[in-house]
């Protein structure tokens, strides 16, 4: 019997990890192992975007073996955000409660799952956070940090949330969050993603809450990151900031509350 048929996560329902996955040949087999081994009560949807070095077959041995683990196969590469959509729309269809977002590289520690799932417990959505208290990042270079750290500083004065890691990657949502906030619209595919739906659950007036993890960087593989997705996220933030601000203005001559008005 399956983590989910058993019931799920205490407190939370059925739970599905999405590790999206291009060229992770050397790491999908350790991602799923920690796991399955850190918190069995959830299953794993590895989507792989038709990665060439062969980790999409990878993902149908690890699915074949354990009926925990599944495989949701694209056509090719289109982004971190646009494999995160896909994931989500495969939990709905599998009646989840609860989807979480983790990186395939090992730098989201699985050890932590649990973290994030107990305080969703009392939460609509989770951010494994670096910046609060008792976060932290490994083996990343001083001008990576003081980057990730002031985008996220620009972001949260942009845009007026109170979340210090916008960008963070390591997430836990319940269903109810992701069905209101309309997903189809979501044009972010890289990173910024993230930025993304944290500004609409905002809106939309969901609870958010931050919780402490240590990032790692990846030993395995090639980062994605690119200048493109940096230069992405900065061109958007500041458009949505602008945007916030517009219809900030507008709600105070019509009344209208927050996320009433059409996403952009």
């Amino acid at each position: 019997m399956s983590g989910t048929e058993a019931g799920g996560y205490p407190g939370v329902g059925r739970v599905v990890v999405v590790i999206p996955t291009y060229n992770e040949a050397d790491n999908v087999r350790l991602i799923t192992g920690r796991v399955r081994a850190a918190v069995p009560d959830v299953d794993i949807l590895i989507a792989d975007d038709n990665s060439p070095d062969g980790t999409g077959a990878i993902a149908d041995e690890l699915a074949a073996a354990d009926p925990n683990i599944h495989v949701l196969h694209r056509k090719g590469k289109e982004g971190l955000g646009a494999a995160y959509i896909a994931g989500f729309g495969w939990a709905r269809e599998h009646g989840y409660d609860a989807v979480v977002e983790m990186d395939a590289d090992g730098s989201h520690a699985p050890e932590q799952l649990s973290l994030l799932l107990d305080a969703l417990k009392d939460a609509d959505g989770v951010i494994g956070s670096r910046w609060v208290s008792g976060g932290s990042v490994v083996n990343w270079p001083l001008r990576r940090e003081i980057l990730s750290r002031g985008a996220n500083i620009y972001t949260r004065m942009a845009m007026g949330m109170p979340v210090k890691d916008a960008t963070g990657g390591y997430r836990a949502y319940r269903m109810e969050l992701l069905e209101k906030i309309d997903l189809g619209s979501v044009a972010s595919a890289g990173y910024c993603f993230q930025v993304d739906i944290t500004r609409r659950a905002h809106r939309a007036g969901f609870k958010l809450t931050e919780v402490p993890i240590r990032f790692a960087e990846r030993e395995h593989g090639v980062s994605k990151m690119s200048g493109n997705i940096v230069g992405e996220a900065l061109w958007r933030v500041t458009v949505w900031g602008a945007q916030d601000r517009t219809a900030a203005v507008k709600r105070l001559f019509t009344g209208k509350r927050a996320g009433a008005e059409q996403w952009p």
